[in-house]
């Protein structure tokens, strides 16, 4: 029985559809916040705030400008805005407190990275600014320490004040990495924070919330609920930061990011950083920001750190896993050999994970499907070298190996098994290794089915002075002269193009994309029976083979093989694997079909060929037992024309392997 409560909703059901994962960006059964109301700002009635506290240091006010030139054309910065200030190229010129400085000997950090020695000055003015950076550049401490300084200005907090800093990551990982810098940080003024994010039990941050944080980090679908709950407000919020924007509009939190800053005054200080700079991001920046500075660090293009080693293996999908552990044996004979393993779904990430351990590799995973209590397990373990190998999805490690949090900046090696969906999560995976200035190899398994990408992936190698693979551009070539499917025959592979590269559920995709055990597939535009191999037997599904005089000429025009919806299919008997054959090759089919007792169906396709239907074990059986004599008859009838291609009507599908850990296959 459910309870309404008075304003009509199910008071049972009252977290329905929130993002309690804080991963992706899509609320079920209603609209992101649609309980939020907007407020209405009348900032002569708003109580001020000072955000313009930096004092110049008088070395950094009197440095020539051909000085500034020189550091910002070494350091690759670009500058777009008015009256920007100079850069500081010690700790000392910031004019930071005892407590900051002290902080920073601590760390043993030497000297300012490029995004904070131009972007701590331009923060500390209250300046709204754009911060374009790639993983490793120092950006939380870049807007951390200066959120620090601007709470440090501001009254304190009154009974059921929000924070005074907010900071929006779109993952759990990331925002725990923010707050670790928080509170090395913020220790010494005695600024106390909060990190809510879902996965985690909401009884814990709500105390926290209540009681009163001046910085919070956040992920949007929970913070979104605890709005929403009235858990927290953001009225004495004047320092926003937006981190990874370009991740968040990927994941689909633009109605939530919107929804939040709604809620903040709008004569706040805002921070917005990327990796990228696509028109999603701009578009935001316009919205959100206010005569706002723009740095960017390194190219304006989508790059990567050149400290990275980027080796590409252009191979078949049933190439990868030999490849893999043959990678795996070289690499963990190597005195530094912390790896990430990157996969497209959770359900790789578990198959691979339960391989290596079973051949005895020190391999944990983590994934969109764990617990918070088993990731931060997980972490410990790889932290710590006792598990030097770490498979994972994309959103699942987002955020690993900051080297601002002196927590995972070891990483040496990066393995991308799956090339994920676009060039810019290309960058951001091989981005965990190469922290604080150290170099790491990064190894990507490339097939047929990621060639939309390859033209991408050959202008991130190019801007990084990397080898570039001469298969890679054969690849990129056949994919514009067939349209981006990789080539017809030339490149063969079981994989389809265009993946989602994140916690998507193999399930979820299996229902919305196959068509029984060997759909046809787009990526090559071949079809095939490879799929079959994966299934213990033959009555798991239909296996669908059709072939056609002209259909195994790969260098004449379209594939005309015809294909067979599963309705069509009706005649085959539920459960029984069936091929369709032309009815010019039943010669060898006749003995089959009399050991069968009974005609089997035949199918009038639409462009005048009729086929024949058959389980795919008894139609192979019939034609081995139709002898030597019947395929000779069968050459003299189609004198010229090609034979069946062992893949179609070839071997049955092996016996299954034996049963892993837990009895998985």
């Amino acid at each position: 029985m459910s309870f309404r409560d008075p304003r009509g909703r199910d008071s049972m059901n009252r977290w329905r559809g929130s993002n309690d994962d804080g991963m992706r960006g899509s609320l079920k059964g209603r609209q992101p916040g649609e309980r939020l109301r907007k407020p209405k700002w009348d900032l002569s009635r708003l109580p001020p705030f000072q955000k313009d506290f930096y004092k110049e240091h008088p070395t950094t006010a009197h440095r020539p400008k051909h000085e500034v030139e020189a550091f910002r054309k070494q350091h690759d910065i670009t500058i777009r805005g008015k009256d920007v200030p100079n850069p500081i190229l010690t700790f000392e010129e910031a004019n930071l407190p005892d407590f900051c400085m002290s902080a920073i000997r601590q760390a043993q950090y030497a000297s300012p990275t490029p995004i904070q020695a131009q972007g701590w000055p331009i923060a500390l003015s209250g300046r709204d600014m754009v911060g374009i950076a790639q993983t490793g550049s120092g950006k939380t401490l870049a807007y951390i320490l200066p959120a620090i300084l601007h709470i440090s200005h501001q009254p304190y907090l009154e009974r059921g004040d929000g924070p005074i800093a907010l900071v929006v990551a779109p993952t759990r990982e990331l925002a725990q990495q923010i707050q670790q810098v928080a509170s090395e940080f913020g220790r010494a003024s005695r600024i106390r924070n909060t990190c809510v994010f879902g996965g985690a039990p909401k009884g814990p941050q709500i105390r926290d919330l209540e009681r009163g944080v001046e910085i919070c980090i956040a992920t949007p679908g929970r913070l979104i609920d605890f709005l929403e709950a009235g858990k927290t407000n953001l009225r004495r919020c004047t320092y926003l930061v937006l981190d990874e924007a370009d991740r968040m509009l990927d994941m689909g939190f633009e109605p939530q990011i919107r929804k939040i800053v709604e809620q903040i005054r709008p004569d706040r200080q805002t921070l917005m950083w990327s990796a990228t700079w696509p028109k999603e991001v701009r578009s935001l920046a316009e919205d959100f920001l206010k005569d706002y500075v723009q740095i960017n660090i390194g190219a304006l293009q989508l790059c990567a750190n050149h400290r990275i080693l980027q080796i590409i293996d252009v191979c078949q999908e049933a190439e990868k896993d030999t490849k893999l552990f043959k990678l795996l044996q070289e690499i963990m004979n190597e005195r530094e050999n912390k790896t990430i393993i990157f996969a497209e779904t959770k359900r790789k990430v578990d198959e691979l994970t339960r391989r290596m351990r079973r051949d005895g590799w020190p391999a944990m995973c983590i994934h969109g499907d764990k617990s918070q209590p088993e990731r931060d397990w997980v972490l410990g373990e790889f932290r710590s070298g006792k598990s030097p190998i770490l498979v994972a999805t994309d959103v699942a490690a987002r955020g690993l190996g900051r080297k601002e949090t002196t927590d995972v900046d070891d990483i040496k090696f990066v393995i991308n098994y799956d090339y994920p969906n676009c060039s810019e999560d290309y960058v951001h995976r091989i981005g965990r290794t190469a922290r604080s200035n150290k170099t790491g190899t990064a190894y990507t398994f490339f097939t047929p089915g990621n060639s939309k990408q390859a033209q991408e992936l050959i202008s991130v190698l190019k801007e990084a002075n990397q080898v570039v693979n001469p298969k890679l551009y054969e690849m990129f070539e056949m994919s514009r002269s067939y349209g981006g499917r990789g080539g017809r025959n030339r490149w063969r592979t079981s994989g389809g193009g265009g993946r989602r590269n994140d916690d998507y559920d193999d399930d979820h995709r299996r229902n919305r994309y196959a068509t029984g055990a060997n759909a046809y597939n787009p990526g090559n535009n071949d079809y095939t029976t490879s799929n079959n191999s994966e299934l213990p037997n033959s009555n798991y599904g239909y296996g669908i083979s059709t072939t056609s005089q002209s259909s195994h000429h790969s260098s004449s025009g379209t594939n005309s093989a015809p294909t067979a919806s599963m309705a069509q299919m009706s005649g085959g008997g539920t459960g029984t694997m069936m091929a369709m054959t032309p009815m010019g090759h039943m010669a060898p089919m006749t003995p089959m079909m009399g050991q069968m007792g009974h005609m089997m169906p035949v199918m009038h396709m639409a462009n005048g060929q009729s086929y024949m239907m058959a389980p795919m074990g008894q139609q192979q059986q019939g034609m081995q037992q139709g002898g030597q004599q019947q395929q000779s008859q069968q050459q003299q009838q189609h004198s010229g024309q090609q034979q069946l291609p062992h893949g179609l009507l070839g071997p049955p599908p092996p016996p299954p392997p034996p049963p892993g850990v837990n009895g998985a296959w």
